[in-house]
C-alpha cells in the first residue's frame, strides 16, 4: 500500500498560530464583550474548535452575547492584523514538506475558520499548494469527530485507507486515526504538551517525514 493523499492538520502543524489566535481572542471579547477571560480560556484554544472554544465561553460567561459567527470573525479579524504586524512564519520542515510531496494531492482539515486558515496559508505563500480546505464551518462535528478527514479524503477522491494525516493534538490523532487513516503526530508545534501516544508514528518535524519513512510506515498499515 502506498500514500496517495497528505491531510495535514494547520494550527500546531504547519504553522504555530494558535497562541496568537489565544490572544487575538482574548482582545476581541475585551474590545466588543468587556469580557476579560483567564489564562484558563487562552489555553483552552490550544487543539479545540471554535465550536468547543464558544461552548466553553459560554458556559464559563453568562454575558457573552456573540454567536460563535461573530466570535470568530472578531478574533480573525484582530488576529490577520497581528499577523499583518509580525508577520508569520512556518514551523520546521514545511516548505520542505511541500516540496518533497508536491506530486501529492493534499487537504487541510483544522478547527480554525475559514478566514484564519486562508489568511494563514495565503501568507506562507502555500495555499495553491492544496487541493481542499475544510475548516470548523465546513463540518457538523470537530475533532476527535473524523468528519473534516473523511470530508477531505472524499474531496480528494482518495480512501481514508491510503491518506497520510499529518496532526499535532490529541483529538486531531483520535480524528484520523477514527476517519482510517495513517497518523503520523508532529512534536515540533505541540507547545501545550498534547498526548501523541495514539498516533501510528511521531516525529521531532516535518523533515523527518519523507518518502522512505512513509514506505515502510504504509507497509504494515
Amino acid at each position: 500500500m502506498a500514500v496517495r493523499a497528505i491531510l495535514f492538520d494547520l494550527d500546531g502543524t504547519l504553522v504555530d498560530t494558535e497562541r496568537e489566535s489565544a490572544e487575538a481572542m482574548a482582545r476581541a471579547l475585551e474590545a466588543g464583550q468587556g469580557i476579560a477571560v483567564e489564562q484558563a480560556d487562552r489555553d483552552h484554544i490550544i487543539g479545540r474548535s471554535w465550536v468547543d472554544i464558544h461552548k466553553s465561553l459560554q458556559g464559563r460567561y453568562p454575558e457573552l452575547g456573540w454567536t460563535i459567527d461573530e466570535l470568530i470573525a472578531e478574533t480573525a479579524r484582530i488576529r490577520e492584523q497581528m499577523f499583518d504586524e509580525n508577520g508569520i512564519e512556518p514551523l520546521v520542515g514545511v516548505m520542505e514538506a511541500m516540496d518533497r510531496f508536491g506530486h501529492l494531492p493534499k487537504a487541510i482539515v483544522t478547527g480554525s475558520s475559514r478566514a484564519e486558515a486562508e489568511h494563514a496559508l495565503k501568507a506562507l505563500s502555500i495555499r495553491d499548494q492544496f487541493h481542499a480546505l475544510f475548516a470548523a464551518e465546513d463540518v457538523p462535528s470537530s475533532k476527535p469527530d473524523p468528519a473534516g478527514y473523511l470530508s477531505a479524503a472524499q474531496a480528494l477522491s482518495v480512501e481514508p485507507k491510503h491518506c497520510l494525516v499529518l496532526e499535532d493534538s490529541t483529538a486531531g490523532i483520535a480524528a484520523g486515526r477514527a476517519a482510517g487513516a495513517l497518523v503520523v503526530a508532529v512534536r515540533e508545534g505541540n507547545f501545550a504538551g498534547q498526548d501523541q501516544s495514539q498516533a501510528h508514528h511521531i516525529v521531532d518535524s516535518l523533515h523527518e517525514v519523507t518518502e522512505a519513512l512513509l514506505e515502510e510506515l504504509f507497509k504494515g498499515f
